[in-house]
């Protein structure tokens, strides 16, 4: 996964309506990048453990127990 690196304007001296606009989405679209790449790591860890999970379970499917 590469690694963007957003740099932010340096405000103006005077507000200006555009580059506000445009921070702030620059900003929401970082946090959704974000949000996504979150969700897809838990969704994998996820997977790894049920599979590490069911693995664990077919082995012990083989032990006797007593």
């Amino acid at each position: 996964m590469d690694i963007k690196n957003i740099s932010l304007p340096l405000p103006a001296a005077e507000y200006n309506e555009d580059n506000e606009s445009i921070t702030r989405r620059t900003i929401e679209q970082a946090i959704e990048d974000l949000a996504i790449n979150i969700k897809r790591l838990e969704e994998l860890e996820s997977n790894v453990i049920s599979n590490a999970i069911r693995k664990k379970q077919f082995l012990l499917m083989g032990v006797k127990h007593g």
